[in-house]
């Protein structure tokens, strides 16, 4: 293999792990409806893709190891777009927490903390439960379960994404931070 071959994988693979990872951050935003985004994303995307499969196409049945650069950099975009839209937490979820004495604590917390808490009476497998609802920027999921484990280590809880936000009053915790999120250690 010469070093001209190694230096067009090696492109090749960076160029296929920046397009899969923004494709991968892409269909987020398309399932958000966050559709100037994934315009964005979805133009520079196709754009490096055009790059790439124009450099591999003429020269993959001479150079097949070209191929394997391809594959593993599709493969590594993927991880590297999931990892940085974890990071980046866009949108929003609904925190369903299942609840029997810690119920009135647990809400009172998550409250001084900033968010709304809806409670909801209801009966579990084995007796009375409070379900409390939790509408907050998944970049909050983790401080809110980390104050809720350190009152009932034991909770139930589900989360789902919230696609659609009403026209009601939406709490200050989602509308602050647009960026400074990304940076936020977590």
């Amino acid at each position: 293999m010469t070093w001209m071959i190694l230096l067009t994988g090696s492109l090749v693979f960076l160029a296929r792990v920046l397009d899969v990872t923004l494709g991968t951050i892409r269909t987020i935003s398309i399932v958000q409806g966050r559709t100037l985004l994934a315009f964005m994303l979805g133009f520079v995307e196709v754009s490096v893709w055009l790059g790439v499969i124009s450099a591999v196409i003429g020269q993959v049945q001479a150079n097949p190891v070209l191929a394997v650069f391809y594959s593993l950099g599709f493969a590594t975009g993927n991880v590297v777009g999931i990892t940085i839209e974890r990071r980046l937490a866009m949108g929003s979820i609904v925190i369903k927490i299942m609840a029997r004495g810690s119920a009135s604590e647990l809400a009172n917390r998550i409250r001084s903390m900033g968010f709304g808490v809806t409670e909801f009476q209801g009966s579990g497998m084995t007796g009375s439960v409070t379900e409390l609802y939790i509408v907050c920027a998944r970049r909050d999921f983790k401080d809110i379960m980390q104050e809720v484990r350190g009152i009932d280590p034991d909770i139930f809880f589900v989360t789902e994404p919230v696609g659609t936000l009403g026209s009601g009053k939406i709490p200050s915790t989602i509308e602050s931070a647009r960026w400074r999120h990304i940076f936020k250690k977590k």
